[in-house]
């Protein structure tokens, strides 16, 4: 008889390959609209919220199951649902980058059934989603799978919800309903905040229908690639508020911003950084006013008009077809220029691209010809990183430094988990961030890299590890056969490809926690 691990092998082999606001209310006839109140962040918009999706275990079941590959693929890692699971549209007050202000919205699924698991008080997973250009990202839109956010979302829910939590999982400011003209993209103070606006808005949405179950005590976090650096940031602004965590995954983020930023200027530019880079600029010259005067210092003629509200937007297919974003190349082939006598040229020279590194062929597609970003913006960010690579004095790097989240000590217990072999965010934050805790203990954090072989079969991730491989494999091969480069095809699809494994893995973790 084979082995769960073996089965579930099997079916990803089979299946891989074959896929492979509102305003003011009038006021009497000729007078003004009354303006509305400042209301408290974290205040619920719409009571109760409407609910977008409800479907019994079976019906979750089926849709997965008459999904695409990657679908079916989910349902084999998540196993069959336990729990029915409804979805509401979930709005409230929050405030931006700068402290203006504004409204977000997001998912709230709730869990429900005839099982005791579904039922009662049940576990909170606070979850912050990865980074997406399309302005139109739903979370809550689980019944659209042409919603962007309709893999993540159904991921979530058939990890989380479909098992006994109730999920809540903001779309982020700037995004889908809400009026914040940007978002605020790896501002560690404004997204933590926004993650407990949500979950305060969520408490009160419960208390506004009938679910089958009610909070509990139990309160997880998790998120992916942004959503890692947005769940690790909220874990630190909670336990400092003295709100206990039960336990959190922040999963294949940058963690070390600082250095993750410092290390694409040096020309280690992984695969999305076009994207990455120009969202994080708009982000704080929103909230700090200090990565340039003009968009035309940082940005190409070809980009720099209309880039401040490009993102979110279209997606990222769309932005390089129309020539808003060039797809990979970040910097210029030619090499930044230093003052004659500088002694930096020969430096500058060698990072344009940078050789030698295991990953020589990604890095240097962020070099081209129609690239997003200055040479004498990179310059002067290379000048500043060269003399004072720990102690930041232009704009970007202190902005990068004060989002940077190490020094944090958790209390919670802590899995992080990523691939070594990521092209996107380095696996480097991964093990920086677990060495920094390592005097803790034992169980306090689990670090996690999903890119190995499982070790034996008795390996808790053994599935997620085997799983992973084979989507590896698969993408290699059909890179081979359409005749594309299988390395530059690995690194595009790395990143996004390893996320419902972790989240797998982050739900088996949780698992240890259940009362």
């Amino acid at each position: 008889m084979k082995s769960s691990h073996q089965a579930l092998g099997a079916a990803l082999v089979t299946l891989l390959l074959a896929g492979c606001g509102g305003g003011g209310s009038a006021g009497p006839a000729g007078t003004p609209a009354a303006p509305e109140q400042p209301r408290a962040t974290g205040t619920l918009l719409q009571s109760p919220p409407p609910r977008t999706l409800a479907l019994s275990a079976a019906a979750f079941k089926r849709l997965m199951q008459s999904g695409p590959a990657r679908d079916q693929t989910l349902l084999a890692l998540a196993g069959d649902p336990i729990c029915d699971i409804e979805v509401r549209y979930l709005r409230y007050t929050t405030t931006g980058g700068a402290g203006e202000a504004t409204s977000a919205s997001g998912a709230l699924m709730t869990p429900g059934g005839s099982d005791a698991r579904c039922t009662g008080a049940r576990p909170i997973v606070l979850y912050a989603h990865a980074t997406h250009p399309e302005k139109n990202f739903n979370m809550a839109g689980l019944g659209d799978n042409a919603n962007p956010a309709y893999t993540e979302s159904l991921t979530v829910a058939a990890i989380f919800a479909a098992r006994g939590y109730i999920v809540v999982a903001p779309n982020y400011a700037g995004y889908d309903s809400s009026a914040l003209a940007y978002h605020p993209f790896l501002n560690a103070q404004q997204q933590s905040s926004e993650m407990r606006d949500a979950l305060a808005a969520a408490r009160t949405a419960l208390g506004s229908f009938t679910p089958s179950v009610a909070a509990g005590t139990r309160l997880f976090l998790a998120g992916y690639s942004q959503g890692g650096h947005v769940a690790l940031a909220t874990q630190r602004a909670l336990e400092d508020a003295g709100v206990a965590v039960t336990a959190s995954a922040p999963m294949s983020g940058p963690y070390l911003l600082a250095n993750e930023l410092d290390d694409n200027f040096a020309g280690q530019v992984h695969y999305g950084s076009t994207l990455f880079a120009s969202m994080l600029a708009t982000s704080y010259q929103r909230s700090y006013g200090n990565v340039y005067g003009t968009p035309g210092d940082l940005y190409e003629s070809a980009y720099a008009g209309g880039i401040e509200t490009l993102l979110p937007g279209a997606d990222a297919a769309t932005l390089a077809r129309t020539g808003k974003l060039p797809e990979a190349a970040l910097f210029s082939r030619t090499p930044p220029q230093a003052a004659a006598g500088s002694g930096l040229q020969p430096a500058l020279d060698a990072l344009t691209p940078p050789t030698g590194t295991g990953m020589d062929a990604v890095f240097a597609r962020g070099f081209g010809s129609n690239n997003l970003f200055t040479n004498s913006f990179r310059l002067a960010y290379l000048q500043d990183l060269l003399a004072r690579p720990s102690d930041p004095r232009f704009g970007l790097r202190l902005d990068a430094r004060v989002n940077d989240l190490r020094g944090f000590t958790p209390k919670a217990p802590v899995m992080l988990c990523g691939g070594s072999g990521d092209a996107t965010v380095s696996f480097a934050n991964t093990v920086a961030m677990a060495r920094a805790w390592s005097s803790l203990g034992a169980g306090r954090v689990l670090p996690v890299d999903l890119d190995q072989r499982p070790a034996t079969a008795a390996d808790p991730l053994a599935a997620e590890k085997l799983g992973f491989l084979l989507l590896k494999e698969a993408t290699q091969a059909q890179a081979r056969l359409a005749g594309d480069d299988p390395q530059w095809e690995l690194a595009r699809n790395y990143h996004a490809g390893l996320a419902p494994f972790c989240i797998s893995a982050a739900g088996r973790f949780f698992a240890q926690f259940q009362e």
